[in-house]
Formats: structure tokens, C-alpha cells, sequence
């Protein structure tokens, strides 16, 4: 990318939030402009994942910050303190509502290109308008399938009205996506449910989730880090770090934890925030669990050393999630050379995974105490670090491979 542009991102994450999308979108923006372009966000105060806005954020008021070539603007958001399927819906209308003035300042601005972050997709009108009154490339790039996740997860309770919405939400969806220059997504998989919903493969772009290789090279454990997390050094940790919600199913961890209390070498290290943790702290009581240990999430500087600090790492979700949502705490586990066991459908993308470079990982069925199990210990006598998890990093999820490759592609 050897000229100028003018690059807005439109989407409800953003860093500084540590995890999720927020986390790829903050790098690509910070990556645009090293590139020299001009960047303008326009997003929400960070909430994830915790579902609480920061004290250091307002909820209600706007607020621009801008340094060098990057911009970034503040929109009002609503954040339910406990999160179900209908205040999840207000809590992306507000923001799609909140953003709308900001969204019109930047006709006078002018962007080159409009890239919009799904979810939201109650967003698209907003940008498909922007770009039309600018001239601007517009770009929706899918994070997440929220449509087809929050009906795969019945977080919509049965009534006489839920099939006609259901009708509605896709015909919506579909027609939006239809609407956009570009589509982009983060796996074949999930490219092939964008196909499916009728975009034209001509217009679908491929634009996976990274990972910045070299700092994930070989980390080495922090005996520091492990002691203030309560972790003694000669046992062997089976982590998981990320979101604790509803599509994880973190459950069957702690039963999985239970199971093997026995052996007293082994501790699982449940390490986020979310709208299920304080139900998963009740539940690890209730079980009386000595073997889990609850951590908030890690600063940035010491998230290499906890990955390091792994024998066995979990990437789980329930049943029917895995190709509308992709984890993106999968890229960095790669880069570090890390034994995962990912709870997986065999058709989904991330099914298809060992199956296409064996030994890359583990993949057990969804939902199964039985099969956590069974994937824990069997990963357990895996080599640390994992070549072949290592290798397929460097080919295939070097932040800046991915990102010079793909807006090349689409004329950046």
C-alpha cells in the first residue's frame, strides 16, 4: 500500500479491550496507520469482556481522542449488568442509534473506504449510507455470525413470533450483506455460511485472524506470574482464557475438573470475565473444587508468559457455534506453540483443522464431559512446544502477512 487513504472503522470493540474483536480491530487500526493512512473509529467505551464499562469511560457522553493519523470517537453505550437475548439486542441498537450523528460528521471527512466490524449488523445501514454519499469502498467484515448465533444457542425463548422473526432477522441479514462492496470473514468455513446467505463469491474476501508471531515465539513461564496467580510451579496447568459466556459452555470444564481432582499434579486455570462467571464461581463452590483457580484477565505484557506457563489449552464452545463464531484466542495458542483441545462439529472449519495438518491440535465433540476428558489427557502427552502448531502460525497467521495481503487485495 504505497498511497494515501482515508480509513474509517466503524465497530462496537476496540481496544483497549484485551480480548475478542476489540483486540484485532485496535491492532489493524494501529497497523493502518503505520502504513501511513489516515484512520477514523468510531466505537463504543470498553465493556468486554466483563460486560462493564470502564471507570475511566463514560457511558453516556461522546469522546474523541485523536493522535498523529489516528482518530478514535466514543459513542454512548447501554451495557446490561446481566446479559440476555433481549438486552443483548438493546445493547447493539443503542450503539448503532448513538453513532449515527458521529457517522453523518464524516460526509465532511470523506473516507476511501467504510469498514464496518460485524456484530453489529444494526451498523450497516448507517455505513452502507456513508459510503454512498462519499463514494467510498464499503467493506462489512464478519467477526461473528450474530444472527445464526443467537439462534443456534435458543437464547431467544420459543413463542408463537419466533419463526416469523427468525424469517425477518436472515432476510435482513442477507439483503445487508448484499448491500456491501466487499464481504470479509476470518475462515472458509464461515466464508462458506456468507455464500450461503447470498453474498457473491466475487465480492467475498478472506481476511483470517492473527497473530504477532515473533512475540509469541517460545514463551517462557513466569514463576512471578504463576505465583500471584495462586498456581504452584510443579503442577501442570490446563488454562483457559477469554470470555466467560454463554456460547463457551464452561461448565463441562469444571466437571471435567472434578473428574480429575485425583490427580493432584493437574490444575485447570479459568483466567476472563463475563456474564457467566459469577454462576461458575457459585458452581466450583458448590463442587467443592480444590484443582480450579479463577484469574482476571492478564495485562498485555504477561499474556505470552501465561500462555507459556500451559500444558493444555481449552477452546471451547457449545454445539452449533463453531463456524459462526470463531475463537480468536485460537491464533495466539498457535503461535505459542500450544496444545489445544477445541469442542468442534467434523464439518466445521475448526473441525476440519487437525484433519487438514495432523497433530496441529485436538478436536472432541461439543458438549461431552467424556470427551473433555479424553482430550485433556491425550493432549497432555503431546510435545510442548507443538511444531506443527508453530508452523502453520508462520505460514498462515502472521499479522503482517494477513494484513498487507488482504488490503492489497481489495485496493488499500
Amino acid at each position: 500500500m504505497d498511497f494515501y487513504l482515508k480509513i474509517l472503522i466503524y465497530g462496537i470493540n476496540y481496544s483497549p479491550e484485551l480480548v475478542g474483536i476489540g483486540k484485532y480491530s485496535g491492532e489493524m487500526g494501529a497497523w493502518l496507520v503505520a502504513q501511513g493512512h489516515e484512520v477514523t473509529v468510531i466505537t463504543a467505551p470498553p465493556y468486554y469482556p466483563d460486560w462493564r464499562i470502564r471507570s475511566t469511560f463514560s457511558k453516556w457522553l461522546y469522546s474523541r481522542k485523536k493522535t498523529h493519523d489516528l482518530t478514535i470517537w466514543r459513542c454512548p453505550l447501554f451495557v446490561p449488568l446481566r446479559p440476555n437475548a433481549l438486552l443483548r439486542l438493546l445493547h447493539l441498537i443503542s450503539f448503532a442509534l448513538s453513532s449515527l450523528p458521529i457517522m453523518a460528521m464524516q460526509i465532511l471527512w470523506r473516507p476511501n473506504i467504510v469498514f464496518l466490524v460485524a456484530p453489529t449488523l444494526f451498523c450497516a445501514p448507517g455505513a452502507i449510507l456513508l459510503a454512498k454519499l462519499t463514494s467510498a469502498k464499503s467493506i462489512i467484515h464478519i467477526q461473528d455470525f450474530e444472527v445464526d448465533a443467537l439462534f443456534s444457542l435458543d437464547l431467544l425463548s420459543s413463542g408463537p413470533f419466533i419463526p416469523i422473526l427468525k424469517r425477518v432477522a436472515y432476510i435482513f441479514e442477507s439483503f445487508m450483506l448484499r448491500s456491501f462492496d466487499l464481504v470479509s470473514t476470518i475462515s472458509i468455513g464461515m466464508m462458506d455460511c456468507a455464500l450461503n446467505k447470498g453474498v457473491d463469491s466475487s465480492n467475498l474476501r478472506l481476511l483470517t485472524n492473527w497473530s504477532e508471531i515473533s512475540r509469541f515465539k517460545n514463551p517462557k513461564p513466569s514463576f512471578d506470574l504463576l505465583h500471584r496467580l495462586g498456581v504452584h510451579t510443579a503442577q501442570k496447568i490446563i488454562l483457559y482464557s477469554g470470555n466467560m459466556g454463554e456460547k463457551q459452555g464452561l461448565e463441562n470444564v469444571l466437571l471435567a475438573a472434578q473428574y480429575l481432582q485425583l490427580k493432584k499434579e493437574l490444575v485447570f486455570l479459568l483466567v476472563g470475565d463475563g456474564a457467566s462467571r459469577n454462576r461458575l464461581l457459585n458452581m466450583a463452590s458448590d463442587l467443592n473444587l480444590q484443582n480450579v483457580i479463577f484469574a482476571p484477565l492478564q495485562s498485555n505484557e504477561d499474556f505470552p508468559a501465561l500462555l507459556g506457563s500451559a500444558y493444555v489449552h481449552l477452546v471451547i464452545q457449545k454445539r452449533g457455534v463453531a463456524d459462526a463464531v470463531l475463537p480468536s484466542k485460537l491464533t495466539n495458542i498457535l503461535a505459542a506453540g500450544g496444545n489445544a483441545v477445541i469442542t468442534a462439529d467434523p464439518s466445521t472449519t475448526l473441525g476440519r483443522l487437525p484433519a487438514e495438518h495432523p497433530g496441529i491440535a485436538l478436536v472432541i465433540e461439543p458438549e461431552s464431559v467424556e470427551a473433555l476428558i479424553f482430550g485433556i489427557e491425550k493432549a497432555l502427552t503431546m510435545p510442548l512446544p507443538n511444531p506443527v502448531a508453530q508452523n502453520y502460525a508462520r505460514e498462515f497467521l502472521d499479522k503482517e502477512v494477513v494484513l498487507l495481503k488482504f488490503f492489497n487485495d481489495v485496493g488499500a
